[in-house]
């Protein structure tokens, strides 16, 4: 039995941390792979919990050794996904959700063509950018790098299956679980988990 890769990706300062863990407390057998990176440890964050956080020198290291589910370089930083970790997950019969940019989010589509691809958008360029701005981390520069990129990153919402504005935030977590939800009524998923039943059903 496995379960199912669903693929979370949004411009910088979309918000999809947030309806993460949200959806996290919400669902069971539902699994957050948890990235590594060579940006800098924020004094609010854990290692091993929000990020493993790595130098440059060994996430080269792990790329050689073919660690990677996918991996990809945004604003001068290194990310990559455990593919042990996934693999682990599937089989144990959990569903993964990979909180990834939409580079990552490409090259696991390419290996796993059954992942479930979701796109998180902004209701406005005006409220991303306040966003970004209330979270006092970056100088003006960098927020205006950011907007540029994230006008790129939206440019590449026709490779994802779902669409969802993060607006309300109590309607996006509802709209994120709705289509996890509706993923694991699909009777793809349901012929591996309902065996046992459409056996004694004698079908």
């Amino acid at each position: 039995m496995s379960g199912t890769v669903f693929v979370l990706s949004a411009p910088s300062g979309g918000g999809k941390t947030s309806l993460v863990h949200a959806v996290l407390k919400r669902l069971a057998k539902l699994t957050l792979s948890i990235s590594y990176t060579t940006r800098p440890q924020r004094k609010e964050e854990e290692n091993k919990v929000h990020y493993h956080f790595v130098t440059v020198a060994e996430f080269q290291a792990m790329l050689t050794q073919d660690t990677f589910l996918e991996h990809a370089k945004v604003f001068d930083n290194y990310y990559g996904t455990s593919r042990l970790m996934v693999e682990k997950s599937l089989n144990a019969g959990e569903d993964v959700l990979l909180e990834i940019d939409w580079q990552g989010a490409v090259q696991i589509k390419q290996k796993i063509p059954n992942a479930v691809m979701i796109f998180l958008l902004p209701p406005s360029i005006e409220i991303l950018r306040e966003r970004l701005e209330h979270r006092g981390m970056d100088s003006p520069q960098v927020i205006a790098k950011r907007i540029a990129q994230a006008m790129a990153e939206m440019k590449q919402y026709h490779r994802f299956d779902y669409l969802v504005v993060n607006d309300n935030f109590e309607q996006a977590v509802d709209d994120l679980q709705n289509i996890i939800q509706a993923q694991r009524l699909g009777r793809a998923y349901q012929q591996q988990h309902l065996a046992a039943l459409l056996t004694r059903l004698g079908l």
